[in-house]
């Protein structure tokens, strides 16, 4: 064991992070030979090899995925070790963060916003996925942090709230109920809903909140915000919809919001970090660039 040697691990890191030996050595600026050599090195001293070799793409196992919060544990302090010893203080290194839909495409400069100023020096990589993806993710260390859009329970995840959000339900201006002053629950009888995907947080809410309603019925699942809308505009049926994606829509008269205040649409956008991952410097940095917001973190 104690053969193994700093580059080895950070060479297993970047491969799993990046998921490519092509693309590790392209970000370590050393050659694809060297990277698999430094990797096949660390799976000799370890006794196990730590990637599934499927079709050429390296995939990591059970063991991989035990040893890579360890390695990346080593492998930030080590860094942060360094830096503390040089001259240049500023920040370095890549964060990958998992952005819900929601945040993803309508408050992804609020997210990010502040710590690209603050830390120009990290490179910041996001995957805009559901809530599900998101917490799979992170439970198998290959992302840093999650920002969701509703509840996750899960006892290996620290969930902290970072603002407030609403959905709305909408409708095409000629749509009947776009007519009516008021409503109640029993208008919707029958209605036709456009909902999310499964496994993503604004499905489960939206669910919540037809449970209030009439019968419903549901004519289509879409996977992303942006063609939900297009397909209510398109007068294919209701939806609940973000407040943050509905601006440029109400604007120019395509969407209407119908009045619902007998349903529970407030949420609460979080940011959700695995409780046993080491928090480095880049995490705690993140983390507090958004405690310095608009609206405070609740670390």
């Amino acid at each position: 064991m104690i053969g193994i040697s700093t580059r080895q691990l950070e060479v297993f890191v970047t491969v799993a992070t990046t998921g490519s030996i092509k693309l590790a050595a392209q970000r370590l600026h050393v050659t694809q030979p060297a990277v698999s050599m430094g990797l096949a090195d660390l799976e000799k001293q370890l006794g196990t090899p730590l990637f599934d070799r499927l079709r050429g793409r390296l995939v990591l196992n059970a063991r991989g995925h035990d040893v890579l919060p360890k390695a990346r544990e080593i492998v930030e302090r080590l860094r942060e070790l360094t830096d503390h010893t040089t001259t240049d203080p500023a920040l370095k290194g890549d964060l990958r963060i998992g952005a819900s839909n929601t945040i993803g495409n309508y408050r992804v400069g609020d997210l990010l916003g502040t710590f690209m100023q603050n830390h120009p020096g990290v490179a910041l990589h996001v995957d805009v996925i559901n809530t599900k993806a998101i917490a799979e993710r992170l439970l198998d260390h290959t992302l840093d942090i999650g920002a969701i859009e509703g509840p996750l329970n899960d006892s290996r995840l620290d969930v902290m709230a970072w603002r407030e959000d609403r959905l709305l339900v909408c409708a095409a201006p000629r749509h009947p109920l776009a007519q009516r002053s008021s409503l109640s629950p029993g208008d919707f009888l029958d209605a036709h809903w456009i909902l999310r995907e499964p496994g993503s947080a604004m499905r489960v809410q939206t669910e919540q909140a037809l449970a209030r309603l009439a019968r419903v019925n549901v004519v289509l699942e879409l996977g992303q915000v942006e063609a939900i809308k297009q397909a209510v505009i398109a007068g294919l049926g209701l939806a609940c919809l973000p407040e943050a994606a509905l601006h440029d829509a109400l604007q120019t008269g395509r969407l209407v919001v119908l009045p619902t205040p007998f349903l529970t649409l407030s949420r609460t956008l979080a940011v959700v970090v695995h409780k046993s991952r080491y928090r480095g410097a880049l995490v705690n940095a993140f983390l507090q660039s958004l405690a310095t917001g608009k609206a405070p973190l609740r670390l």
